[in-house]
């Protein structure tokens, strides 16, 4: 069963409950007020019996009778009236009333009202000079019975038509509703994986609808950009990989297709070993990239960076050990404004890529900078070399992307991607200021613990 369909029976069936609900307030409260009605049409026919009979002079029984079948009463009514003792000392029409029904009723009060059969009845004690008569009195409210046949006739029907028109409004209003999510699911249809840029619909941007049209677009920008990028990966690692796999085969098969001399042999070896070593950093720079792309969740620790900068430009000194890497820190009073919240061993990775660039691509002294600004903490990481191409500042983080005046400076262009997605993983912020010949700044922007 459908959406709209379903939607069409739930709503059916509310509306159906509530009008059995209200139909059987409407038909109990009418039931109540015409047998209230009549049971005081009832208790005026036994007072004025009782007053006729007892207190007027002049009518007995007999007489009273005559009445009775001469004037216009109610519907197959029965009177009976007894003194104290039930002594019967009136009668008219009794079929109901017999002396066994009547000796059968136990009232406690003056006044009750029963039932028997389909006629309602009234109870009634009379008091004069200290005697008491009751008075019994049995009829048909035909009146009742035939208004509430047809108050049963309309609302049956008013409830069927009700019905019909709750089905056939509803069938119209769920596909009205539906309508959006169906033109949702035909353009989804559409999209496959090489028309990611397709987008839906997102009208206003108001109701829940939309929102997801816009949670949808929002995915497919995050599948396009995942997309793109393993796109550009796969392109520019495999071009990385088969240049230097080309060259070691070319130059393999040009040192073996003569005779050399020994000299020559291990020349060529030592240099496939160093051609090795630059794959071997190079596989290992991608899986680590690889990795840290696939895993959006890291475990965090508090520690304090101040440290942790440290033992990077330790690591890093015996690579570069004539280089000055100096740091300067901003301490303050309290011992834990440098605190803060992360993964020690993925920010080491970051810190050790971008200092290991400040060294490689200037030949003068590196900074790095340690300061708090109210509930952040900076990194700034700052060299005096050739740095970046205004115009190639935007594309740094990407992958494989080097600056045009590197060229002859090795590397792979994939340490400044795997940094960027440390930072991000952390929820901190990197920018980088840059001129040619001048250096490079990158700032780091964390928040305090």
């Amino acid at each position: 069963m459908n959406i709209k369909t379903r939607l069409s029976f739930q709503f059916t069936f509310v509306v159906i409950g509530i009008l059995i609900f209200f139909s059987t307030l409407v038909y109990y409260f009418s039931y109540t007020s015409q047998r209230s009605k009549f049971r005081e049409m009832l208790l005026d026919r036994a007072q004025n019996t009782a007053i006729m009979l007892i207190t007027v002079e002049g009518i007995d029984s007999t007489l009273l009778k005559k009445i009775h079948q001469t004037t216009i009463s109610l519907i197959e009514e029965e009177i009976v009236l007894t003194d104290s003792t039930n002594r019967m000392i009136y009668s008219n029409n009794t079929h109901y009333l017999t002396d066994k029904v009547i000796l059968g009723k136990s009232f406690t009060s003056s006044l009750n009202y029963f039932s028997i059969g389909a006629k309602d009845g009234v109870s009634y004690n009379h008091f004069i000079n200290k005697n008491v008569y009751h008075i019994y009195m049995l009829a048909y409210d035909n009146s009742r019975a035939e208004n509430l046949l047809e108050l049963r006739t309309i609302l049956f029907w008013s409830i069927l038509f009700s019905v019909w028109l709750s089905i056939t409004a509803s069938y119209f209003f769920s596909k009205l509703a539906i309508r959006p999510i169906s033109k949702i699911i035909a353009k989804v249809k559409e999209i496959n994986s090489s028309k990611l840029n397709s987008r839906l619909d997102e009208g206003k941007r108001k109701d829940e609808i939309e929102q997801l049209a816009i949670t949808f677009n929002q995915m497919l920008s995050d599948l396009e950009m995942v997309f793109k990028s393993q796109t550009e990966f796969v392109s520019n690692a495999s071009h990385e990989l088969r240049t230097p796999l080309a060259i070691m085969i070319a130059e393999s098969d040009y040192i073996i297709s003569h005779l050399r001399q020994p000299e020559d042999y291990i020349n060529h070896i030592s240099g496939l070993i160093n051609d090795l070593r630059k794959l071997n950093l190079l596989l290992n720079s991608l899986l680590e990239l690889a990795q840290i792309n696939r895993d959006n969740v890291i475990s965090k620790s508090d520690f304090r960076i101040d440290e942790l900068i440290f033992n990077t430009i330790q690591s890093l000194k015996t690579k570069y050990p004539g280089r000055k890497i100096l740091p300067k820190i901003e301490y303050s009073e309290n011992e834990n404004d440098l605190l803060i919240s992360g993964n020690p061993g993925l920010l080491e990775i970051a810190l050790k890529n971008l200092i290991d660039n400040a060294c490689k691509f200037s030949n003068k002294d590196i900074e790095v900078k340690i300061s708090t600004l109210g509930e952040t903490i900076v990194v700034n990481i700052i060299d005096h070399g050739i740095g970046i191409p205004v115009d190639e500042i935007k594309n740094i983080f990407m992958p494989f992307r080097r600056g045009s005046n590197v060229k002859y400076i090795s590397g792979f262009g994939v340490g400044l991607s795997i940094v960027a997605k440390i930072i991000e993983l952390h929820g901190a912020q990197i920018n980088v200021t840059s001129a040619e010949n001048e250096g490079t700044c990158f700032d780091i922007i964390f928040r305090k613990q």
